[in-house]
């Protein structure tokens, strides 16, 4: 399967809230309980945008695979060159290389743009994204024990860190 990685345009908005809204409802990647709007997301793309945020789409045979982003960590001036990232595959396309080639692209672009440290804030529970990080050279620099709640449960987080 070839892929292709750009930058995402606002007529991606409905593939990349179709790929949000699955993991808002299924997954514990994100511990937002309802699902997005159309308007609500475009806000965060065009937010993201403004502020200068890259949003990179995988795309094959005119769909949208997966997608990826990072924003501000923090918004305390002496947190500037540190940002979180996100990165989201389509169901059923996990496995398939999208969620390395969009990580390594927002790698790619932090480092471009002078940014020091790259974040992930992973559910603990999540082996699988847990590794894949650390393929990329991410360290666990610890684990935030019961930060977040859904599905009737508490939830711990991995915080995560790269030096770009």
């Amino acid at each position: 399967m070839e892929y292709t990685l750009r930058k995402a345009t606002q007529s991606d908005l409905d593939s990349i809230l179709e790929i949000v809204n699955h993991a808002i409802a299924n997954t514990t990647s994100i511990y937002d309980y309802d699902a997005r709007t159309l308007e609500q997301q475009a806000l965060i793309f065009e937010t993201k945008k403004a502020n200068g945020f890259p949003t990179f789409v995988i795309e094959s045979n005119n769909e949208i695979l997966g997608f990826g982003t990072y924003d501000t960590f923090r918004t305390k001036i002496g947190y500037r060159f540190t940002v979180e990232h996100s990165v989201y595959v389509k169901e059923g396309f996990a496995g398939k290389g999208i969620g390395a080639l969009l990580l390594q692209k927002l790698i790619d672009t932090a480092k471009e743009e002078n940014y020091h440290i790259m974040i992930g804030v992973i559910d603990a529970s999540n082996e699988n994204s847990i590794k894949f990080h650390e393929r990329f050279g991410f360290q666990s620099m610890g684990i935030l024990k019961e930060v977040g709640f859904k599905f009737d449960r508490w939830l711990d987080a991995n915080l995560m860190t790269l030096k770009l």
